[in-house]
């Protein structure tokens, strides 16, 4: 679908009209479920001299509304999202302003005096011939031999992750991560005229184009596998002719879901093209949760079905293949688990997916640090309080970390984003690095998880009225909150 906005009459006005609903966001599935539309705020300036933003942050639903604007998030989830291409044509000078702003060719000189390097912050390469040739650079980029590569080797320039240099594309994909409850990342590509940057090829995650200067010439396939769960390239001679033949100018956005075959270059004429790629769904399939949360179902039922528990038969793990009546008793258990999820008897718990989301996702978009210590007074059982940045914060119940001679417990974690580091931000940490950001947050007894699902709505809500027992439970569950700088008494 190609949608066309006459000029200044995109201005976003067409969701001013619409009424305004305000429904809860899913955690996780399909985010037009429950979804509304909301009504845009006022422009507002990102700095003291900066483009006025067409987007509205008034909430994650608004952002990814004007990001799409004038499509509406029903429409576009039900028509688009997983299923088709999207392109959005628009021809507001206001808007391409605004993305320009966002990066530019520019801006790299002064990221190199910042000290980015080859590898990690930038990448110069070139299709030639359907194949991708990668300049190999190493060490700090320098502006000027950058420069010349790209002028005289006609290299694309592929920035990694600005939103870890870029304030605005920090609160956008913040904001976004909010909505998708899922990591969204970004890159940059900068392209001389003439030139191609990566060969056809499908990804796993969905993407978003926005095109920030001059134009690219797009080329889309029929999928060879719909909804990749992996990166691959494809050779010409299987993807047959495009789907889709664009070319996109300052302003416009491209949608497309992932496994869908892409090529892109800039035209004749064009001094250099500058696309920013958004990026997210990666391992966010029903089978992936499945992955996550099966384990939990089996450690659950064992506790309390005894044929769980039974021996296997013996040799099952030595012989060529399995005995008669295996495949019959695996599917008489799955069958039990499923009669048991259906009568309430077992709940999933997601605890992989959660703690890689919330220890890897981007902090809250904040102005001053101060925001994320203690303030205000103490909370006291007759006080009214409220969760702060409930976004960034996820509940998980999993088995103790303690090792006793006791029965396994199951405990809550409540884990946040809060002292996440932005400049690591989908740069690939390693393992270390990623449980020492995923170990922020706080332990509770199970006994604790109605009263922090209620605090855990954004509600208000009296300490007093909290669902505990005692009223020093309570207590301590509102102080250990208000410590950690994600309780305010309102």
């Amino acid at each position: 679908m190609v949608v066309h906005v006459a000029c200044v009459a995109f201005c976003w006005v067409n969701a001013c009209t619409a009424k305004k609903r305000t429904l809860p966001m899913p955690k996780k599935g399909n985010p037009a479920a429950a979804e509304g539309e909301e009504v845009p705020s006022k422009q507002r300036k990102t700095g003291p001299s900066a483009v006025p933003t067409p987007l509205n942050f008034t909430s994650p639903s608004s952002l990814f509304q004007s990001l799409i604007a004038p499509l509406g998030l029903q429409e576009f989830f039900q028509e688009y999202w997983e299923k088709k291409p999207l392109f959005l044509q628009r021809s507001d000078p206001g808007l391409a302003t605004y993305y320009q702003s966002l990066f530019q060719l520019s801006d790299l000189k002064a990221l190199c005096g910042q000290g980015i390097v080859y590898d990690r912050d930038v990448v110069l390469c070139r299709c030639v011939n359907g194949k991708k040739n990668v300049l190999s650079k190493q060490g700090r980029v320098n502006y000027s031999q950058l420069k010349k590569d790209f002028e005289q080797k006609k290299v694309t320039l592929q920035f990694h992750q600005p939103q870890r240099f870029k304030d605005e594309l920090w609160q956008i994909q913040e904001k976004l991560e909010c909505f998708f409850g899922a990591l969204v990342g970004s890159n940059v590509y900068i392209t001389p005229q003439e030139s191609q940057g990566l060969p056809a090829h499908y990804d796993d995650v969905e993407v978003f184009i926005l095109q920030l200067e001059g134009e690219k010439h797009w080329r889309l396939y029929e999928p060879t596998v719909p909804l990749a769960q992996e990166y691959s390239l494809e050779p010409e001679e299987r993807i047959g002719s495009p789907t889709h033949d664009i070319t996109l100018k300052a302003g416009d956005l491209l949608y497309f879901p992932r496994g869908t075959i892409h090529q892109a270059d800039t035209p004749v004429g064009v001094d250099h093209s500058t696309h920013l790629t958004i990026s997210t769904y990666q391992k966010m399939s029903w089978g992936d949760f499945l992955l996550d949360v099966f384990p939990s179902f089996l450690f659950d039922s064992m506790r309390s079905d005894i044929t769980l528990r039974a021996g296997l038969p013996r040799k099952l793990l030595t012989v060529a293949s399995p005995p008669p009546g295996t495949t019959k008793q695996l599917c008489s258990f799955m069958r039990d688990l499923a009669d048991k999820m259906e009568r309430g008897q077992l709940e999933p718990h997601s605890v992989g997916m959660k703690r890689d989301f919330v220890s890897n996702r981007l902090p809250p978009y904040v102005q001053d640090d101060l925001a994320f210590t203690p303030a205000g007074k103490m909370p006291a059982l007759e006080d009214l309080v409220s969760m702060k940045f409930v976004d960034h914060i996820l509940v998980t119940v999993e088995p103790s970390e303690e090792i006793t001679d006791e029965a396994v417990e199951l405990v809550v974690f409540l884990l946040h984003s809060l002292a996440n580091s932005r400049e690591d931000h989908m740069m690939g940490n390693d393992a270390e690095e990623e449980q020492k950001h995923g170990s922020r947050g706080l332990r509770f007894a199970l006994s604790h998880l109605p009263a922090l699902r209620q605090l855990q709505s954004g509600e208000r809500h009296l300490v007093a009225n909290l669902q505990l027992d005692q009223d020093a439970d309570k207590l301590n569950l509102a102080l250990s909150l208000w410590s950690e700088g994600l309780l305010m008494v309102c």
